[in-house]
Protein backbone atom coordinates (compact mmCIF):
# COMPACT_ATOMS: atom_id res chain seq x y z
CA UNK A 1 0.00 0.00 0.00
CA UNK A 2 1.25 3.27 -0.83
CA UNK A 3 2.64 5.53 2.39
CA UNK A 4 3.13 9.03 2.27
CA UNK A 5 3.85 11.36 5.37
CA UNK A 6 1.72 14.30 5.96
CA UNK A 7 2.70 16.95 8.69
CA UNK A 8 -0.98 18.08 9.33
CA UNK A 9 -4.11 15.18 8.67
CA UNK A 10 -7.83 16.25 8.92
CA UNK A 11 -10.19 13.52 8.82
CA UNK A 12 -13.48 15.25 8.39
CA UNK A 13 -14.78 17.58 5.26
CA UNK A 14 -17.58 19.91 7.40
CA UNK A 15 -17.52 23.15 9.10
CA UNK A 16 -14.73 22.09 12.06
CA UNK A 17 -12.34 20.24 9.40
CA UNK A 18 -12.65 23.29 7.16
CA UNK A 19 -11.72 25.93 10.20
CA UNK A 20 -8.86 24.06 11.32
CA UNK A 21 -7.00 24.18 7.69
CA UNK A 22 -8.11 27.42 7.50
CA UNK A 23 -6.68 28.49 10.55
CA UNK A 24 -3.16 26.30 10.08
CA UNK A 25 -2.17 28.59 7.32
CA UNK A 26 -3.67 31.80 8.91
CA UNK A 27 -1.16 30.61 11.64
CA UNK A 28 1.46 29.99 9.76
CA UNK A 29 1.66 26.56 9.66
CA UNK A 30 3.92 25.66 6.37
CA UNK A 31 3.87 22.06 6.66
CA UNK A 32 1.38 19.76 4.33
CA UNK A 33 -2.06 19.66 5.28
CA UNK A 34 -4.65 17.33 4.26
CA UNK A 35 -8.34 17.67 4.51
CA UNK A 36 -10.32 13.84 3.95
CA UNK A 37 -13.59 14.00 3.17
CA UNK A 38 -16.35 11.22 2.37
CA UNK A 39 -18.76 14.16 1.11
CA UNK A 40 -18.88 14.31 -2.96
CA UNK A 41 -18.28 18.70 -2.35
CA UNK A 42 -15.78 20.45 -1.03
CA UNK A 43 -16.60 21.69 2.45
CA UNK A 44 -19.66 24.12 2.59
CA UNK A 45 -22.39 25.61 4.98
CA UNK A 46 -23.73 23.23 6.21
CA UNK A 47 -26.42 25.98 7.50
CA UNK A 48 -27.57 26.85 4.01
CA UNK A 49 -28.83 23.08 3.26
CA UNK A 50 -32.02 23.75 5.07
CA UNK A 51 -32.44 27.07 3.91
CA UNK A 52 -30.90 28.97 1.21
CA UNK A 53 -29.13 25.53 -0.75
CA UNK A 54 -32.61 23.66 -0.46
CA UNK A 55 -34.81 27.07 -1.32
CA UNK A 56 -32.46 27.30 -4.61
CA UNK A 57 -31.43 31.05 -3.65
CA UNK A 58 -27.83 29.89 -2.97
CA UNK A 59 -25.66 27.46 -5.75
CA UNK A 60 -23.27 24.90 -4.92
CA UNK A 61 -20.59 27.97 -5.55
CA UNK A 62 -22.35 30.31 -3.11
CA UNK A 63 -21.79 28.16 -0.12
CA UNK A 64 -18.11 26.64 -0.82
CA UNK A 65 -16.45 27.66 2.38
CA UNK A 66 -13.35 29.88 1.10
CA UNK A 67 -14.78 29.70 -2.35
CA UNK A 68 -13.87 27.52 -5.38
CA UNK A 69 -10.61 27.92 -5.08
CA UNK A 70 -9.33 28.55 -1.38
CA UNK A 71 -7.84 24.79 -1.07
CA UNK A 72 -5.30 25.25 -4.51
CA UNK A 73 -4.31 29.33 -3.35
CA UNK A 74 -3.58 27.94 0.48
CA UNK A 75 -1.89 24.68 -0.62
CA UNK A 76 -3.59 22.48 1.26
CA UNK A 77 -4.66 19.12 -0.27
CA UNK A 78 -8.60 17.45 -0.60
CA UNK A 79 -9.57 14.00 -0.79
CA UNK A 80 -13.34 14.47 -1.43
CA UNK A 81 -14.96 10.86 -1.38
CA UNK A 82 -12.92 9.28 0.62
CA UNK A 83 -12.94 8.21 4.38
CA UNK A 84 -10.71 6.99 7.15
CA UNK A 85 -10.45 3.20 7.88
CA UNK A 86 -8.21 2.73 10.25
CA UNK A 87 -6.68 4.75 12.44
CA UNK A 88 -3.25 3.34 14.21
CA UNK A 89 -2.38 5.93 16.91
CA UNK A 90 1.29 4.14 17.87
CA UNK A 91 2.16 4.17 14.32
CA UNK A 92 0.95 7.31 14.08
CA UNK A 93 -1.10 6.10 10.49
CA UNK A 94 -4.28 6.58 9.23
CA UNK A 95 -5.46 4.35 6.15
CA UNK A 96 -8.38 5.48 3.62
CA UNK A 97 -10.47 4.01 1.25
CA UNK A 98 -7.88 4.73 -1.66
CA UNK A 99 -6.25 2.16 0.17
CA UNK A 100 -3.17 5.18 0.75
CA UNK A 101 -1.87 4.99 4.09
CA UNK A 102 -0.83 8.26 5.49
CA UNK A 103 1.50 8.81 8.35
CA UNK A 104 0.70 12.60 10.03
CA UNK A 105 2.69 14.51 12.47
CA UNK A 106 -0.54 15.95 13.98
CA UNK A 107 -4.09 14.48 13.49
CA UNK A 108 -7.30 15.70 13.57
CA UNK A 109 -10.84 13.77 13.63
CA UNK A 110 -13.82 15.99 12.87
CA UNK A 111 -15.84 13.15 11.81
CA UNK A 112 -19.12 14.91 11.82
CA UNK A 113 -22.70 13.08 12.83
CA UNK A 114 -25.14 10.82 10.94
CA UNK A 115 -28.55 10.81 10.60
CA UNK A 116 -30.95 9.01 12.98
CA UNK A 117 -33.26 6.79 10.81
CA UNK A 118 -36.20 5.70 11.97
CA UNK A 119 -36.63 2.21 11.23
CA UNK A 120 -40.35 1.62 10.99
CA UNK A 121 -42.93 -0.38 8.66
CA UNK A 122 -42.54 1.17 5.26
CA UNK A 123 -39.20 3.38 6.18
CA UNK A 124 -37.24 1.55 2.86
CA UNK A 125 -40.65 3.01 0.72
CA UNK A 126 -39.26 5.61 -2.13
CA UNK A 127 -39.76 9.26 -1.02
CA UNK A 128 -38.63 9.24 2.58
CA UNK A 129 -36.15 11.73 2.77
CA UNK A 130 -33.15 12.46 5.07
CA UNK A 131 -31.19 15.96 5.31
CA UNK A 132 -27.62 16.40 5.65
CA UNK A 133 -25.44 17.11 2.58
CA UNK A 134 -26.34 19.16 -0.94
CA UNK A 135 -27.32 16.13 -2.34
CA UNK A 136 -29.87 15.34 -0.15
CA UNK A 137 -31.43 18.97 -0.57
CA UNK A 138 -31.25 18.08 -4.44
CA UNK A 139 -33.26 15.29 -4.26
CA UNK A 140 -35.79 16.76 -1.61
CA UNK A 141 -36.25 19.77 -3.80
CA UNK A 142 -37.12 17.60 -7.07
CA UNK A 143 -39.45 15.03 -5.30
CA UNK A 144 -40.98 16.72 -2.85
CA UNK A 145 -43.74 18.78 -4.85
CA UNK A 146 -47.41 18.44 -3.18
CA UNK A 147 -47.88 17.05 0.35
CA UNK A 148 -44.56 16.86 2.41
CA UNK A 149 -44.84 15.40 6.12
CA UNK A 150 -41.84 16.62 8.03
CA UNK A 151 -41.21 14.24 10.96
CA UNK A 152 -39.27 15.95 13.72
CA UNK A 153 -39.63 18.79 15.78
CA UNK A 154 -36.36 20.10 16.03
CA UNK A 155 -33.64 22.59 13.96
CA UNK A 156 -33.99 20.58 10.66
CA UNK A 157 -38.03 19.55 10.52
CA UNK A 158 -39.00 23.00 11.10
CA UNK A 159 -36.71 24.69 9.18
CA UNK A 160 -37.42 22.92 6.47
CA UNK A 161 -40.79 23.17 6.99
CA UNK A 162 -40.62 26.88 6.59
CA UNK A 163 -38.58 26.47 3.56
CA UNK A 164 -40.85 24.17 1.93
CA UNK A 165 -43.66 26.21 2.36
CA UNK A 166 -42.11 29.46 1.28
CA UNK A 167 -41.36 27.55 -1.91
CA UNK A 168 -45.45 26.56 -2.35
CA UNK A 169 -45.37 23.35 -1.14
CA UNK A 170 -47.92 22.41 1.70
CA UNK A 171 -46.20 20.83 4.98
CA UNK A 172 -47.31 19.11 7.71
CA UNK A 173 -45.09 18.28 10.29
CA UNK A 174 -45.23 15.28 12.74
CA UNK A 175 -43.43 15.00 16.52
CA UNK A 176 -42.76 13.75 19.86
CA UNK A 177 -42.53 16.83 21.32
CA UNK A 178 -46.25 19.25 22.63
CA UNK A 179 -44.60 21.90 20.44
CA UNK A 180 -41.80 22.92 18.32
CA UNK A 181 -38.02 22.55 19.89
CA UNK A 182 -39.37 23.16 23.61
CA UNK A 183 -36.91 20.13 23.98
CA UNK A 184 -34.05 23.02 23.77
CA UNK A 185 -35.72 26.16 24.56
CA UNK A 186 -38.88 25.18 26.62
CA UNK A 187 -42.29 25.47 25.84
CA UNK A 188 -42.83 29.67 26.13
CA UNK A 189 -40.09 30.27 22.80
CA UNK A 190 -41.34 26.78 21.10
CA UNK A 191 -44.82 27.98 21.35
CA UNK A 192 -43.76 31.15 19.88
CA UNK A 193 -41.64 29.20 17.03
CA UNK A 194 -44.50 27.17 16.39
CA UNK A 195 -46.73 29.72 15.95
CA UNK A 196 -45.16 31.51 13.19
CA UNK A 197 -45.37 27.97 11.01
CA UNK A 198 -48.86 27.27 11.67
CA UNK A 199 -49.51 31.30 11.00
CA UNK A 200 -47.90 30.60 7.47
CA UNK A 201 -49.83 27.67 6.97
CA UNK A 202 -47.44 24.74 8.47
CA UNK A 203 -50.06 21.92 10.00
CA UNK A 204 -48.26 20.76 13.53
CA UNK A 205 -49.25 17.40 14.93
CA UNK A 206 -47.39 17.38 18.56
CA UNK A 207 -47.18 14.38 20.86
CA UNK A 208 -47.51 12.40 17.68
CA UNK A 209 -44.94 8.97 17.25
CA UNK A 210 -44.65 7.86 13.54
CA UNK A 211 -45.71 4.40 14.15
CA UNK A 212 -45.33 3.09 10.30
CA UNK A 213 -44.66 4.70 6.50
CA UNK A 214 -47.62 3.25 3.82
CA UNK A 215 -47.80 3.03 0.19
CA UNK A 216 -47.36 1.09 -2.94
CA UNK A 217 -43.72 1.56 -3.64
CA UNK A 218 -43.42 5.01 -3.02
CA UNK A 219 -44.69 6.36 0.28
CA UNK A 220 -48.26 7.80 0.11
CA UNK A 221 -49.40 7.92 4.21
CA UNK A 222 -47.84 8.74 7.60
CA UNK A 223 -49.51 6.78 10.32
CA UNK A 224 -49.06 7.52 14.03
CA UNK A 225 -49.30 5.80 17.37
CA UNK A 226 -52.87 7.20 18.03
CA UNK A 227 -53.85 6.31 14.60
CA UNK A 228 -53.82 9.02 12.52
CA UNK A 229 -53.18 9.06 8.92
CA UNK A 230 -51.70 12.19 7.19
CA UNK A 231 -51.19 11.88 3.06
CA UNK A 232 -47.80 12.07 2.24
CA UNK A 233 -46.52 12.47 -1.30
CA UNK A 234 -42.93 12.90 0.44
CA UNK A 235 -41.64 12.85 3.57
CA UNK A 236 -38.46 14.71 5.07
CA UNK A 237 -37.38 12.62 8.75
CA UNK A 238 -35.13 14.88 10.80
CA UNK A 239 -34.94 13.24 14.35
CA UNK A 240 -31.74 14.26 14.94
CA UNK A 241 -28.11 12.77 14.53
CA UNK A 242 -25.60 10.35 16.55
CA UNK A 243 -21.64 11.73 16.65
CA UNK A 244 -19.58 9.36 14.12
CA UNK A 245 -16.66 8.11 16.34
CA UNK A 246 -16.54 4.43 14.64
CA UNK A 247 -13.03 5.30 13.12
CA UNK A 248 -11.95 6.84 16.89
CA UNK A 249 -13.71 3.42 18.77
CA UNK A 250 -11.73 1.05 16.39
CA UNK A 251 -8.66 2.70 17.54
CA UNK A 252 -9.08 2.51 21.32
CA UNK A 253 -9.52 6.10 21.96
CA UNK A 254 -11.40 7.23 25.22
CA UNK A 255 -15.41 7.87 24.42
CA UNK A 256 -17.47 10.23 26.79
CA UNK A 257 -21.02 9.37 28.21
CA UNK A 258 -22.61 11.78 25.78
CA UNK A 259 -21.90 9.39 22.84
CA UNK A 260 -18.25 11.52 21.97
CA UNK A 261 -14.56 11.25 21.49
CA UNK A 262 -13.37 12.55 25.29
CA UNK A 263 -11.16 15.63 24.84
CA UNK A 264 -9.43 17.91 27.45
CA UNK A 265 -9.97 21.76 27.52
CA UNK A 266 -7.46 21.92 24.35
CA UNK A 267 -9.02 19.57 22.74
CA UNK A 268 -6.66 16.56 22.97
CA UNK A 269 -7.67 13.35 23.07
CA UNK A 270 -5.97 9.98 24.80
CA UNK A 271 -3.81 9.59 22.53
CA UNK A 272 -0.83 11.64 21.76
CA UNK A 273 -0.94 14.40 18.60
CA UNK A 274 -4.67 13.35 18.05
CA UNK A 275 -7.45 16.12 18.19
CA UNK A 276 -11.37 16.08 18.25
CA UNK A 277 -13.15 18.49 17.05
CA UNK A 278 -17.07 19.68 16.24
CA UNK A 279 -20.26 17.07 16.89
CA UNK A 280 -17.65 14.42 18.01
CA UNK A 281 -15.74 16.69 20.61
CA UNK A 282 -17.14 15.62 23.93
CA UNK A 283 -14.47 18.30 25.57
CA UNK A 284 -14.03 18.94 28.96
CA UNK A 285 -15.39 22.92 29.42
CA UNK A 286 -13.73 25.42 31.03
CA UNK A 287 -16.97 27.82 30.36
CA UNK A 288 -19.26 24.88 31.68
CA UNK A 289 -17.16 23.17 34.57
CA UNK A 290 -18.42 19.83 32.71
CA UNK A 291 -18.12 18.09 29.59
CA UNK A 292 -19.85 18.65 27.01
CA UNK A 293 -20.56 17.78 23.33
CA UNK A 294 -22.49 20.31 21.11
CA UNK A 295 -23.94 19.74 17.58
CA UNK A 296 -24.18 23.03 15.94
CA UNK A 297 -21.77 24.94 13.13
CA UNK A 298 -20.69 28.01 14.74
CA UNK A 299 -19.47 25.17 17.58
CA UNK A 300 -17.56 23.21 15.06
CA UNK A 301 -16.06 26.03 13.47
CA UNK A 302 -14.57 27.63 16.85
CA UNK A 303 -13.54 24.24 17.66
CA UNK A 304 -11.47 23.69 14.81
CA UNK A 305 -9.72 27.00 15.57
CA UNK A 306 -9.00 25.66 18.82
CA UNK A 307 -7.96 22.07 17.48
CA UNK A 308 -5.42 24.13 14.58
CA UNK A 309 -4.06 26.23 17.39
CA UNK A 310 -3.65 22.99 20.21
CA UNK A 311 -1.90 21.02 16.86
CA UNK A 312 0.65 24.08 16.52
CA UNK A 313 1.71 23.48 20.50
CA UNK A 314 -0.33 26.39 21.47
CA UNK A 315 -1.94 25.77 25.59
CA UNK A 316 -5.22 28.10 25.70
CA UNK A 317 -8.30 26.08 26.39
CA UNK A 318 -11.40 26.30 24.09
CA UNK A 319 -13.57 29.06 25.94
CA UNK A 320 -16.06 30.21 23.61
CA UNK A 321 -19.45 30.23 24.80
CA UNK A 322 -20.96 27.80 22.36
CA UNK A 323 -24.01 30.16 19.94
CA UNK A 324 -26.88 28.90 18.06
CA UNK A 325 -28.81 30.41 15.55
CA UNK A 326 -31.96 29.57 12.90
CA UNK A 327 -33.98 30.84 10.51
CA UNK A 328 -37.76 29.97 9.99
CA UNK A 329 -37.71 31.33 6.47
CA UNK A 330 -38.22 35.15 6.34
CA UNK A 331 -40.74 34.70 9.08
CA UNK A 332 -38.10 34.75 12.22
CA UNK A 333 -35.16 33.66 13.51
CA UNK A 334 -33.27 33.40 16.64
CA UNK A 335 -30.22 33.16 18.66
CA UNK A 336 -29.08 31.28 21.66
CA UNK A 337 -25.78 30.80 23.62
CA UNK A 338 -25.83 27.97 26.35
CA UNK A 339 -26.78 25.35 25.95
CA UNK A 340 -28.81 24.58 28.82
CA UNK A 341 -29.33 20.56 29.61
CA UNK A 342 -31.55 21.62 32.38
CA UNK A 343 -32.79 24.90 33.83
CA UNK A 344 -35.03 25.76 37.07
CA UNK A 345 -36.71 29.12 35.78
CA UNK A 346 -37.01 30.90 32.60
CA UNK A 347 -37.85 35.10 32.70
CA UNK A 348 -38.21 36.63 29.81
CA UNK A 349 -37.21 40.13 28.91
CA UNK A 350 -39.25 41.96 25.91
CA UNK A 351 -42.48 41.11 24.06
CA UNK A 352 -43.29 37.84 23.23
CA UNK A 353 -46.46 38.81 21.48
CA UNK A 354 -44.52 41.43 19.24
CA UNK A 355 -41.71 38.98 18.58
CA UNK A 356 -39.13 40.84 19.90
CA UNK A 357 -37.83 38.81 23.13
CA UNK A 358 -35.25 36.84 25.38
CA UNK A 359 -35.71 33.97 27.11
CA UNK A 360 -32.95 33.84 30.17
CA UNK A 361 -32.75 30.29 31.12
CA UNK A 362 -31.82 30.00 35.01
CA UNK A 363 -29.93 26.81 36.80
CA UNK A 364 -30.59 28.06 40.40
CA UNK A 365 -29.17 31.58 40.76
CA UNK A 366 -27.10 31.56 37.58
CA UNK A 367 -27.80 31.91 33.96
CA UNK A 368 -26.70 28.76 31.96
CA UNK A 369 -28.24 29.67 28.36
CA UNK A 370 -30.55 32.65 26.82
CA UNK A 371 -32.61 32.86 23.57
CA UNK A 372 -33.10 35.80 21.65
CA UNK A 373 -35.89 37.13 19.09
CA UNK A 374 -34.24 40.10 17.53
CA UNK A 375 -32.62 41.11 20.49
CA UNK A 376 -29.08 40.24 19.71
CA UNK A 377 -27.40 42.98 21.91
CA UNK A 378 -29.07 40.84 24.89
CA UNK A 379 -26.58 37.85 23.83
CA UNK A 380 -23.36 40.08 25.17
CA UNK A 381 -24.28 40.42 28.39
CA UNK A 382 -25.49 36.56 28.78
CA UNK A 383 -22.34 35.31 27.52
CA UNK A 384 -20.73 37.49 30.27
CA UNK A 385 -23.09 35.97 32.95
CA UNK A 386 -22.51 32.32 31.38
CA UNK A 387 -18.50 32.76 32.06
CA UNK A 388 -18.51 34.46 35.05
CA UNK A 389 -21.27 32.18 37.17
CA UNK A 390 -22.22 35.27 38.85
CA UNK A 391 -25.32 35.12 40.70
CA UNK A 392 -27.94 37.02 38.78
CA UNK A 393 -30.39 39.79 39.35
CA UNK A 394 -33.76 38.74 38.23
CA UNK A 395 -35.27 41.96 38.16
CA UNK A 396 -32.77 43.49 35.81
CA UNK A 397 -32.70 40.56 33.52
CA UNK A 398 -36.36 41.02 33.35
CA UNK A 399 -36.43 44.95 32.58
CA UNK A 400 -36.44 45.76 28.86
Amino acid sequence: MPEREIEFLIIGGGDAGFSAARTLREEGAEGSVLVVSRDPDPPYDRTAVSKGFLGGEKTRGDVLLGGENWFAENDVELLTRTSAMKLDTEAHTVTLSNKDVIRYGKLLLATGANVKRLRVDGSDLDGIHYLRALGNADAIREDAKDNIVLVGGSYIATEVAATLTSMGRKCTLVMQEGVTLERTFGKTAGAFFQKALTDHGVAVYGGEEVERFEGEGRVSAVVTASGKSIPADAVVVGVGVTPDVSLAKKAGLELGERGGVLTDSKLATSAVDVFAAGDIAEYDSVVHQQRVRIEHWDVAENQGKTAARSMLGHDDPHDVVPYFFSDLSDWTWFEYVGPAYSWTEEIVRGSVDEGKFTVWYLDGDRLVAALAVDRSDDLDQARELIKSRELVDRAALAAT
